[in-house]
């Protein structure tokens, strides 16, 4: 199982950024699928999640301003970014895992991880 994310960048405060994760193999229509980030200094988080059946899960920090979503023809997930700051600075990080993790505590690992991608929020 590969996972490619890609899309980070720099982008002002106020502004719109989205993530894509692409999934090799047929993992994707029955995983769960999760974005995480890590800030230099602190621990990494959970940022949303995507069960294999659309369910979703946010951060507080987040909600209402970030949108995951998925395209299991596409073998795709998305995290959309809107309202951007500069708390949103981080590595985001893609993960999936056994469909059933969506139900669990998701803080402690997932299965498989992407490369990183960088998302840096000037002010």
């Amino acid at each position: 199982v590969q996972l490619q994310a890609s899309g980070g960048g720099l982008v002002q405060a106020g502004g719109s950024l989205r993530l894509s994760c692409a999934a090799s193999g047929s993992i994707l229509s029955g995983a769960v699928m999760g974005w995480y980030r890590q800030a230099p200094g602190k621990q990494r988080e959970l940022v949303a999640a995507i069960s294999s059946g659309d369910s979703t899960k946010y951060a507080e920090s987040v909600k209402g301003r970030f949108i995951i979503s998925r395209d299991n023809y596409k073998g795709t997930v998305y995290l959309q970014m809107n309202s951007l700051k500069p708390e949103d600075t981080a590595v985001y990080y893609c993960a999936a895992d056994r469909g059933y993790k969506f139900y669990l505590d998701m803080s402690d690992g997932m299965a498989y991880w992407g490369k990183g991608t960088q998302v840096t929020v000037s002010s």
